[in-house]
């Protein structure tokens, strides 16, 4: 059975004609359906969890990333086994600014060929991150299928967000909010333990934990990311000169900030962060706020992404 998770605010001048299309396929195919559209933040939460709670073996989600994870989010919260989680295929039509998650599997917007690459492919086992961490001594998890960032990574989520209201919602807003975000961050100390092992006890200026290699709407911090081999690639940078910032920006893009001095390069299945102070963390472009450690694990091959 195939439940169908809705945005209406994701690309909302094409809305109409996709939806047309959409139902024209599926009337074709006779096959049945459910379809529920979202109305507020975290209603996709809700929805993806009643879909795999009821059985429902595959999950399209028209919309961007943010609704991608909500998706996530939803499944992985829903009362089945691992076994029954394993077996359920999420698909996606983009529709959102960044197109992080979808740019890995090369689904654009042309919605036409992101349909049929769906309905006519197979599921591929990927892994989820999870971000585990405490509030008044009660465990909570927040999951992620692309990436997790802190320091100047959220801070750009939160300028992205306020040029949404100025120039609309487009992927220069990144780029815009990141330079935003870069002239107001300030670094705190961090420690983190990789697999067990201390791998890092510097200032932290911005560190992506990436599941797949793009973040931000193309920005390459984890060009070796791969959603399946079980691992994380974590691109640590601790905080560096005015000069060395206009000497990065350009490697954004092309997959080689590692070669940088002021970045750690780490991999591994978990990872262990201590901090004193408040943080801000953002999970596929999802703001979260924590107080005190977390923990960022690799749940490896938890549900199946269907191309």
């Amino acid at each position: 059975m195939l439940g169908i998770i809705i945005n209406p605010k994701s690309g909302k001048s094409t809305f109409r004609a996709q939806r047309i299309y959409l139902w024209k396929l599926l009337r074709k195919r006779h096959e049945p359906f459910s379809y529920r559209v979202t109305k507020y933040a975290g209603h996709a939460i809700e929805i993806a969890r009643e879909f795999a709670e009821k059985g429902f073996d595959e999950i399209l989600v028209l919309g961007g990333d943010g609704t991608l994870s909500e998706s996530v989010n939803g499944i992985m919260r829903a009362e089945i086994t691992p076994e029954q989680r394993a077996q359920i295929k999420l698909g996606l039509m983009p529709r959102g600014t960044g197109n992080d998650w979808g740019r890995y599997w090369n689904l654009t917007k042309k919605y036409k060929e992101s349909l049929r690459r769906f309905f006519e492919g197979e599921g591929h086992p990927i892994d989820i991150g999870c971000v585990t961490y405490w509030r008044n001594g009660i465990e909570h998890h927040r999951y992620f299928i692309n990436s997790a960032g802190f320091g100047v990574d959220p801070l750009t989520v939160v300028k992205a967000e306020v040029l949404k209201y100025y120039i609309g919602s487009h992927h220069v807003n990144y780029l815009f909010g990141l330079i935003a975000a870069i002239a107001q961050h300030k670094s705190q100390h961090m420690i983190l333990t990789v697999d067990g092992q201390k791998a890092v006890d510097d200032y932290l200026f911005t560190m992506n934990i990436g599941n797949g290699p793009f973040s931000g709407g193309g920005i390459r911090q984890n060009p070796e990311a791969d959603p399946q081999d079980g691992v994380f690639n974590t691109m640590f940078i601790r905080k560096p000169t005015f000069v060395q910032i206009l000497k990065a920006l350009p490697n954004l893009f092309n997959g080689k900030l590692k070669e940088l001095p002021f970045v750690y390069p780490l991999q591994g299945k978990e990872i262990e962060i201590s901090y004193r102070k408040h943080i801000l963390f953002e999970a596929d472009g999802i703001l979260m706020n924590i107080i005190g450690p977390c923990k960022v694990s690799c749940i490896h091959h938890a549900i199946q992404f269907k191309v």
